[in-house]
């Protein structure tokens, strides 16, 4: 302790009092006046470091730090400024501070733990860890397995790895919601979700133990386990129930900023693109101070790239371009944001400038190149390019020998009539089972696939050799042989007939099968009439005359109306009008003469008939019905309204899972 005089000792009593009694405030007025005196007194100086750390003054403790490096050297305040900085968020400064201190004391490597934490390097963190449960024993070491089992749920969910079992207990509820992430990183929803469950309950003993905690802070300290259920439920695909509980969440209004973040992202992920009003809402609380500091770097980025999907749903396609240049700048890899670009590009009609793109960044990184060429076929499946489709597919060389895309193939080139371009995918397809698991289930269900297809478009020929190598995988297989022969007898009868021989001779093949008993089975369609048992030898019977079958009386037929029985009916009756001997065509009626031709005014002479003066006066009789001129009516051509052609939307990622694509409403 510095010496001085009586007032100087009675301020480093009243600061040894105020630190004992956690008074840092007053304790500081008292360093300041010993500093007044003496600017350079070391130990008075790192008790203001202390004070202001205490206090929350990280900035300022800083500050004297940098100031005064002459008297503070980096073995003796190194631990307090690796600690200011990491509360600054200077993680790499604290990371460069720490490991330029000589001497590793035990809070320099729980501060060292934590740095490596934030910078997401979670197999040295680990490593630290385990060195130090191994190596310390004092009343830390739960606080340590937590931090440990931290790690492990952070590796499981972040770096998609497998983490070992350290055999940590689950006797807190933080333990136990730390396992519970663990398992839902590798995909154990179930179990996850029994585990935080549990952590709820052991949350609920522990806090209700203590009498001054009340409800709402029980409720605060649960909203983090709440959050996760509801991703598990949203996981696991019961949304509404996720939803149900995500808002409950955001009720509580709860002080971490970056539980706040994921809980509105991932409800935008929910609401997709419906409820946009309640999205923009909630992707406020994205964006609050701090977040950037309290996620991992995946969250934050599947927030970025959900911001840019909802300006896209919300037609701000400027917003959207930025947003997605940003993320471009800062994850030059990623194929997220440029499928997004490609949704908006679709969204404006420009389709080919959209695969453009996509062959740019497929060129650019050949890494992200299978996803992003399924994208290019679904495009020209759109445009009705089925062709360039397949020659996309067949290039993705991960997934070109895959069942499904096998299956895919085949069918576009049978929907565009190119049975050659089909049986050639079955040909390289079985070359390459041929040679990489040759005998495997999958390559003889190949071979199968192929000689049944080629059967069924004639190509008979080329049908054998498949048909030929199935069955001397297995020489008991009938049905296989059968078709080899059918398929040989169209080509080669000699070939057809010498495996002919291999056939099972009909008395092997037949089998015990009662034939009344199959007919009168209850999925029998025909049953044959059985004929009546005759019981004894005896006589037949006369017939009788209740046995005469009676005869039906034949109606007669309808004569016409005006038939007449004394005339002698047209012998040529039968034959057609044109035909008959009598027939002199149709008789032309006079053609009467047209009233109103010529000019106007004028009359034809040779009707007298129609002048009326010479015909007697008569009063104006009444039109005939029917007789009066009708009015047309027009029938309008109903045009049918065109079907709205939906445009291609881009997936959502998120904290919680990829959203699936929707298609939105196209113009008219």
């Amino acid at each position: 302790m510095a010496s001085g005089s009586g007032p100087v000792s009675a301020l480093w009593t009243e600061i040894n009092r105020c630190g004992q009694n956690g008074d840092f405030t007053r304790a500081l007025k008292a360093v300041n006046k010993i500093l007044h005196e003496n600017k350079d007194d070391v130990i008075a100086l790192r008790c203001k470091i202390v004070c202001l750390i205490q206090n929350g003054g990280f900035k300022e403790a800083l500050n004297v730090m940098n100031t005064h490096t002459k008297s503070l050297t980096s073995d003796m305040i190194g631990f307090e400024k690796a600690y200011c900085e990491y509360r600054l968020n200077r993680v790499e400064h604290a990371l460069k501070t720490i490991q330029g201190i000589p001497e590793q004391t035990d809070k320099l490597k729980e501060l060292y733990g934590q740095v490596l934490y934030r910078l997401e390097r979670y197999d040295e963190c680990l490593a630290v860890y385990k060195e130090m449960i191994r190596n310390s024993h004092d009343d830390y070491e739960e606080e340590r397995k937590t931090n440990l089992s931290a790690v492990l749920a952070a590796q499981s969910t972040w770096e998609s790895t497998s983490a070992e079992d350290l055999g940590l207990p689950e006797s807190s509820y933080e333990l136990c919601y730390n396992a519970a992430c663990l398992l839902i990183g590798q995909g154990q929803l179930s179990q996850g979700m029994q585990k935080l469950q549990k952590a709820e309950e052991l949350c609920r003993k522990s806090l209700t133990e203590d009498s001054d905690v009340t409800e709402e802070d029980v409720d605060a300290e649960l909203a983090i386990i709440h959050s996760q259920m509801a991703y598990v439920m949203q996981l696991q695909g019961r949304t509404e129930d996720a939803l149900q509980l995500y808002n409950q969440v955001i009720k509580l209004k709860p002080s971490d900023v970056g539980l706040l973040a994921v809980t509105a992202n991932n409800i935008i992920t929910i609401n997709k693109d419906q409820n946009v009003f309640d999205s923009k809402k909630k992707v406020k609380l994205t964006s609050a101070e701090g977040v950037e500091h309290k996620l991992a770097k995946k969250q934050l980025q599947a927030i970025e790239i959900n911001k840019a999907l909802l300006a896209m749903y919300t037609n701000q396609a400027d917003q959207c371009n930025k947003m997605l240049a940003s993320l471009q700048t800062q994850n030059p890899g990623h194929p997220r944001p440029v499928l997004i670009k490609v949704a908006q590009l679709c969204r404006e009609k420009q389709h080919n400038k959209a695969i453009e793109l996509l062959q740019r960044f497929s060129d650019q990184h050949p890494e992200s190149a299978s996803g992003i060429k399924l994208t290019m076929a679904q495009l020209y499946l759109t445009q009705g390019h089925v062709t360039k489709a397949c020659d996309i597919l067949k290039s993705i060389e991960e997934i070109r020998y895959k069942p499904g895309m096998l299956s895919a193939l085949v069918t576009m080139y049978t929907h565009e009539e190119d049975i050659d371009s089909a049986i050639d995918v079955f040909t390289q397809a079985i070359q390459y089972y041929q040679s990489e698991q040759p005998g495997s289930a999958i390559h003889l269900s190949l071979v199968r696939e192929a000689a049944n297809y080629k059967l069924k478009y004639g190509r008979k020929k080329e049908a054998t050799s498949d048909l030929e190598q199935l069955w001397k995988q297995n020489t008991n297989d009938v049905h296989t042989l059968a078709q080899l022969i059918s398929a040989y007898s169209l080509v080669d009868q000699d070939k057809a007939k010498a495996l002919s021989k291999h056939l099972p001779s009909p008395d092997t093949m037949s089998f015990n099968v009662d034939v009344d008993e199959l007919e009168n089975s209850h999925g029998a369609t025909y049953i044959r009439k059985k004929a009546a048992k005759v019981v004894g030898e005896s006589q037949p019977k006369e017939p009788g005359p209740e046995d005469v079958k009676k005869k039906k009386k034949k109606k007669k037929g309808k004569l016409p109306k005006n038939y007449d029985p004394k005339s002698t009916p047209d012998p040529e009756r039968w034959l057609p009008m044109r035909e008959r001997s009598y027939y002199r065509g149709k008789k032309k009626g006079k053609r009467k003469e047209q009233v109103g031709r010529g000019t106007q005014g004028a009359t034809s002479g040779a009707s007298p008939e129609l002048d009326a003066s010479k015909s007697a006066s008569s009063p104006p009789t009444s039109p005939r019905p029917g007789s009066g001129t009708g009015t047309a009516t027009a029938v309008s051509n109903v045009v049918p309204p065109r079907q709205q052609k939906p445009a291609a939307a881009g997936a959502t990622r998120k904290k919680a899972p990829q959203k699936k694509k929707k298609g939105g409403k196209g113009g008219w």
